[in-house]
C-alpha cells in the first residue's frame, strides 16, 4: 500500500488541513492541476480494497482532474451488492482522513446513485464530473453513461429548479465582478457556474462552453489556487488582504513594485472581466433553455412573432432584436442607445446577434450628441430594476465604450474604503438605479439621474475626487448635448455631492454659520433637491455601512433648515432646550429611543462624564451637545447602541444619576473601562477650522475608531481648560472623523499646540 505523508497544521476553526503532500504537486495553472489528479489517484489506487464488483468515482474538482492545492476530496463508492461493504467503505475512508485530506463521500450502488441525482438536482449535475479512479471500470462507465444519459433527457424538466437554487446563491454571495471581496467559487459568475454551463451544454440546450468562458475559467482556477497558496488552506474569498500576494503569485506585478508586490488592482480587475464572460454566457444559456422549453412562437404563416416594443426593436422569442427596417437603412448612431433603452424599460434581453451587430455596424455618436440618444441615455439610467442587466449586456459588447470613452478608465476599478461593496463602475450604474426612487421628489429628474451616475467620475484620478471629477462630469453634459447651464449644474452637483452628509454628521446644525454657509454654496432649493436626491443615492449604492436612519435624519434636519434660509434669506434660529431640562431638580436623566438628555449643576466635565457613561453601557455617541442655560449644563446625546442591543435603560439611568452628581465609584468604572480600548493603524490626526462656527474654533479629530474615545477625548479637553459646546462623531469604516465645538476663539498657536497635543495623546 502506498504511503502518503503530510505536514498537518492548524486552520481557523481548528481542523487540519495538508501543507505538504508527497508526491502531490503544488503550483498553479491546468498542468499543476492534473499533476495533483495524477498523484491522488495514484495514491487512491493504492489504498483501494482489492475487492471484485466494487469501484471507486471520482466527483467534484477530482472528477474534472482540477484539482485546487487545498480542495476536497469528492468520492463514490459504487457496489454491485457485495456483502460487507460498510467494512470496506471504511478501510478506505480511514486512511484518507488519516491522512489530514478533508473528504466527502459516498456509498451507493448504480441504481441508488441515479435514484437521488433524480430526486436531487444537485446530485445529478455532480455526477456529470464523476470519472473511474480505481476498482471496476464497467461499473464505474455503467454510471457515468448512464447518469449523463439520464441528465440530457431530464435537463429541460430540471433546469428551473436548478435555475431556483442558484439564483438562491447568487442572492447569498452577489456578483464576483462588482465585488471588491467576491467569492472565486459560490459568487454570481464564478466557478460553480461554469459547473451550470458545462451541464447545460450536456444538455444540448445550448453551446454555453465558447473559447471566452474557456479562457475565463483558467484564469479563474488560476486565481483560486494562488489563492489556497497564498493563505495556506481551503478558502474561496478573495479578501482585500490576500489581493496583492495572489496577484504576484499570478505573475501580475505593480509597476512600483520591484517584483516583490504583486498589483492587486490588476487581479480585481481581471476577475471581474472573467467573471463577466462567464455570467453573460449564463444569462445566454437560461434563455435559450426558457425558449427550448416554452417552444417558439410563430405566425399562421410559420414565421416567428414579432412584436413592436419601441421605434426599431421589436421583440422575438422573449429576446429583443432589431426592426428589419433598420437592419436595412443607415443606421442611426443612436440605435444603440434606443435599443437599450427598451431592453431596460420591458426588463427584456438583448438577443445577442442584435449586440454583435451593433457593435458592428452602429455608427458613433456626433458631439453634441442628437436629442434621441440624450433622450434614450436618460431613460435607460431611469428604468429602475431593468438598468443594471441592460447596461452589463451593452457593456460585454463593447457599446458603452463608444457612448461613454471615460468607461473604460472606470471599468471594474477598485474602491478601496471598506463602505463600499461594488466596484466603481457597478457603484455609478447602481447609483442611476437607486436615484430612479427619488426623481419624484426634483424638479429636474433628468439632472439627479446624470448626477448620480457621474458622482464619482474623478475617481482613480489624483486629487480629490470631488474637485477633479466636476469638470470632467461638466464635459460629459456638454457632449451628451446639455445646455450650458444645465452642464455646469451637473459638475456642481459633482463638486458638492459630499456637502450635506459631510456638514450633517460633522458640524452642528442649529449654528447659524453652519446653515449659512451650506445655502451659500448650494444656491438654490433646485439644486438642494438634487444634492438630496444623490446623497440618498450615492449612499444606498455604496452598502448598508454608509447610511443609518440618523444619518438620513441629520441631513433632513440640514435640508430643512437650509430651505428655509434659502427661501426666506432668514438663518432659522437654533431650537429652544426641552422645557423638561431646565426646571425640576437636579439631576435630570431623559432617555429617548436614540437620545439622552441630561441636565446636572454647572461644572467642568459634565460632556466626558455622560460620554464616559454612554461608553460604558456600549453606546455609541453620534452628535453632543452642550449648554449652560439658568445655571444648569445641559447635556443632549444622539445614540445607537455599538454592539446592536440596547442596554438596560434602569441601569443606565442610575449610573448617569450617580455620575453626573459625583459618584467617584462609577468615575473610576469609566476609566478603567475606556481607557482599555485603544485605536488601531494610522497616526491620528487634528485638524483646525477657524471660520467654521459662530461662537466657537472647531477642532476635528481623525482618528481610528474604538470605544470610549469621545469620553477620552472630551477628559483631555477638559483638563487642558477648554469647554466644549458641541460634538459631532462621524465613523466611516474604522475610521472616525471627530469635531469638537471648543467655545473661544483660541488665537493663540502655543495654545492649540498645547490643546492638539492632549487630545493626541489621548486617542
Amino acid at each position: 500500500m502506498t504511503s502518503l505523508t503530510t505536514t498537518i497544521g492548524p486552520t481557523g476553526d481548528g481542523r487540519p488541513v495538508v501543507n505538504e503532500v508527497a508526491g502531490v504537486p503544488g503550483g498553479i495553472g491546468a498542468e499543476a492541476r492534473a499533476a495533483r489528479a495524477d498523484a491522488l489517484d495514484a495514491w487512491l489506487r493504492g489504498i483501494f480494497p482489492a475487492r471484485a464488483g466494487i469501484a471507486l468515482v471520482a466527483v467534484g474538482g477530482l472528477g474534472r482532474r482540477q484539482c485546487a492545492p487545498y480542495g476536497d476530496l469528492d468520492l463514490v463508492l459504487l457496489h454491485a451488492g457485495v456483502p460487507g461493504i460498510d467494512e470496506l467503505a471504511a478501510s478506505l475512508w480511514y486512511p484518507i482522513w488519516d491522512a489530514g485530506l478533508r473528504l466527502d463521500h459516498s456509498v451507493r450502488t448504480v441504481p441508488e446513485a441515479l435514484s437521488v441525482a433524480q430526486d436531487d438536482v444537485k446530485v445529478a449535475l455532480g455526477l456529470l464530473d464523476a470519472r473511474h479512479v480505481a476498482g471496476d471500470p464497467v461499473l464505474a462507465d455503467q454510471l457515468v453513461r448512464t447518469a449523463a444519459d439520464h441528465w440530457r433527457r431530464t435537463a429541460v424538466r430540471q433546469l428551473p429548479r436548478l435555475r431556483e437554487i442558484t439564483t438562491a446563491r447568487w442572492e447569498t454571495h452577489g456578483e464576483l465582478a462588482f465585488l471588491l471581496e467576491g467569492d472565486l467559487k459560490e459568487a454570481a459568475g464564478g466557478l460553480r457556474d461554469v459547473g451550470l454551463l458545462r451541464a447545460i451544454a450536456t444538455a444540448g440546450v445550448t453551446d454555453a462552453l465558447r473559447p471566452a468562458v474557456h479562457a475565463a475559467h483558467r484564469r479563474l482556477l488560476d486565481a483560486r489556487d494562488a489563492l489556497h497558496q497564498q493563505v495556506g488552506r481551503r478558502v474561496d474569498r478573495l479578501v482585500a488582504q490576500e489581493r496583492d500576494g495572489v496577484a504576484a503569485l499570478l505573475g501580475l506585478r505593480a509597476a512600483d513594485a520591484g517584483g516583490g508586490t504583486g498589483d492587486g488592482d490588476a487581479l480585481l480587475r481581471r476577475v471581474a472581466g472573467d467573471a463577466r464572460t462567464v455570467s453573460h454566457a449564463l444569462d445566454d444559456a437560461w434563455r435559450a433553455a426558457d425558449r427550448l422549453r416554452a417552444g417558439r412562437h410563430r405566425t399562421a404563416g410559420g414565421r416567428p412573432l414579432r412584436r413592436p416594443v419601441a421605434r426599431d426593436v421589436v421583440e422575438q422569442d422573449g429576446e429583443l432584436v432589431l426592426a428589419r427596417a433598420a437592419i436595412g437603412a443607415r443606421p442611426d448612431p443612436s440605435l444603440s442607445l434606443r435599443v437599450a433603452a427598451a431592453a431596460a424599460t420591458t426588463r427584456l434581453p438583448i438577443a445577442r446577434a442584435t449586440c454583435e451587430w451593433l457593435a458592428a455596424y452602429c455608427p458613433p455618436l456626433p458631439a453634441p450628441w442628437p436629442p434621441a440618444a440624450r433622450a434614450a441615455l436618460i431613460t435607460l439610467l431611469g428604468a429602475g430594476p431593468g438598468l443594471v442587466p441592460a447596461w452589463e449586456t451593452c457593456d460585454r459588447y463593447g457599446l458603452i465604450d463608444g457612448w461613454l470613452p471615460e468607461w473604460t478608465r472606470l471599468r471594474s476599478l477598485p474602491q478601496h474604503n471598506p463602505v463600499h461593496r461594488f466596484t466603481l463602475d457597478r457603484h455609478l450604474v447602481q447609483a442611476a438605479y437607486e436615484a430612479s426612487r427619488h426623481t419624484r421628489d426634483v424638479d429636474r429628474p433628468d439632472l439627479l439621474l446624470l448626477g448620480a451616475f457621474l458622482h464619482d467620475i474623478g475617481k482613480g484620478l489624483p486629487g480629490d475626487h470631488s474637485t477633479v471629477g466636476a469638470p470632467l462630469a461638466e464635459a460629459v453634459a456638454t457632449r451628451i448635448g446639455l445646455p450650458d447651464d444645465e452642464a455646469a449644474l451637473i459638475g456642481r452637483l459633482v463638486r458638492l455631492h459630499l456637502l450635506l452628509p459631510d456638514v450633517a454628521t460633522r458640524r452642528d446644525l442649529s449654528d447659524p454659520k453652519t446653515v449659512a454657509g451650506v445655502a451659500e454654496r448650494v444656491g438654490d432649493t433646485t439644486t438642494l433637491d438634487l444634492l438630496h436626491g444623490l446623497v440618498q443615492a450615492d449612499a444606498a449604492a455604496t452598502g448598508p455601512a454608509a447610511w443609518s436612519d440618523w444619518k438620513g435624519r441629520l441631513v433632513a434636519e440640514l435640508v430643512a433648515r437650509v430651505r428655509t434660509a434659502l427661501d426666506t434669506g432668514v438663518v432659522p434660529a437654533p431650537p429652544a432646550p426641552d422645557p423638561a431640562l431646565v426646571a425640576g431638580p437636579l439631576p435630570v436623566v431623559h432617555l429617548g429611543e436614540d437620545r439622552v438628555s441630561v441636565a446636572a449643576a454647572d461644572r467642568r466635565g459634565l460632556l466626558a462624564t455622560v460620554a464616559g457613561c454612554l461608553a460604558l453601557h456600549r453606546l455609541e455617541v453620534i452628535s453632543a451637545d452642550a449648554a449652560t442655560v439658568n445655571g444648569r449644563a445641559l447635556v443632549q446625546c444622539r445614540v445607537q447602541p455599538r454592539y446592536g442591543l440596547a442596554p438596560d435603560p434602569i441601569a443606565l439611568r442610575a449610573d448617569l444619576r450617580r455620575a453626573v452628581g459625583g459618584d467617584v465609584s462609577v468615575t473610576q468604572r469609566l476609566r478603567g473601562r475606556a481607557l482599555a480600548a485603544r485605536g488601531q493603524g494610522a497616526a491620528p490626526r487634528v485638524v483646525w477650522h477657524r471660520e467654521a462656527a459662530t461662537d466657537a474654533v472647531l477642532l476635528e479629530l481623525r482618528a481610528a475608531d474604538a470605544a470610549g474615545l469621545l469620553y477620552r477625548v472630551a477628559c483631555a479637553l477638559d483638563e487642558a481648560g477648554a469647554q466644549v459646546r458641541a460634538a459631532r462623531i462621524s465613523t466611516l469604516g474604522g475610521d472616525v472623523v471627530d469635531a469638537f465645538y471648543l467655545v473661544g476663539g483660541w488665537p493663540s498657536d502655543a495654545d492649540r499646540a498645547r490643546i492638539e497635543a492632549a487630545v493626541l495623546a489621548a486617542v
